[in-house]
C-alpha cells in the first residue's frame, strides 16, 4: 500500500505517529511504501521582495527540515525509510493534489494542526483534504 503521512509537527502529528506505533499493521516495515509530506505557507510577496531567492529557499528548508526529520526518524526506529517531500502553498489543496496525482491509496493525518481558528471538529487543512480528494483519509484525533 502505498501511504501518504501529511504532518506538521504540531501535537496532532504526534498523536499520529502514536497511533501508527499501536497498530502493527501500518508500520509494518517492508509492507507498505511511506511518503512524509509537510505544507508551507507561502512567505507574503513583501516578505519575500525583501529577501533575497536563496534566502527563501533556504528558510522553506529549514522549516521542512525541522518537521520532517522528528518523523524520519520515528519511522527509523521502526526500520521504515520514508520518501520526503516539502511543498509551499494552501496545505489542504496541495496534500489532496499530492495524494491524487501520485495515486497514493490512504492519506493519513491529524485532525488539527497549526491551521489559523480551525473548526470545531476537524482542522480547516482536514477539510480541504476531505473536500478536494477521493483517496481515502485516516484522520487521527
Amino acid at each position: 500500500m502505498k501511504i501518504l503521512l501529511a504532518v506538521d509537527g504540531s501535537p496532532f502529528t504526534k498523536k499520529m505517529l502514536a497511533y501508527l506505533a499501536a497498530h502493527d499493521e501500518l508500520v509494518a516495515a517492508g509492507r507498505h511504501d511511506y511518503t512524509v509530506l509537510t505544507v508551507q505557507s507561502a512567505l507574503p510577496p513583501r516578505a519575500r521582495a525583501a529577501l533575497s531567492k536563496d534566502m527563501v529557499d533556504e528558510y522553506y528548508a529549514e522549516e521542512a527540515t525541522k518537521v520532517l526529520d522528528p518523523v524520519t526518524k520515528f519511522l527509523g526506529q521502526s526500520g521504515i525509510t520514508p520518501a520526503r517531500r516539502a511543498e509551499i502553498g494552501p496545505a489542504g489543496e496541495v496534500i489532496a493534489k499530492v495524494a491524487e496525482d501520485e495515486k497514493f491509496d490512504l492519506i493519513i493525518m491529524g485532525t488539527h494542526g497549526h491551521g489559523s481558528l480551525g473548526k470545531l471538529v476537524m482542522g480547516s487543512v482536514s477539510t480541504k483534504v476531505l473536500a478536494n480528494c477521493s483517496v481515502p483519509v485516516m484522520l487521527v484525533r
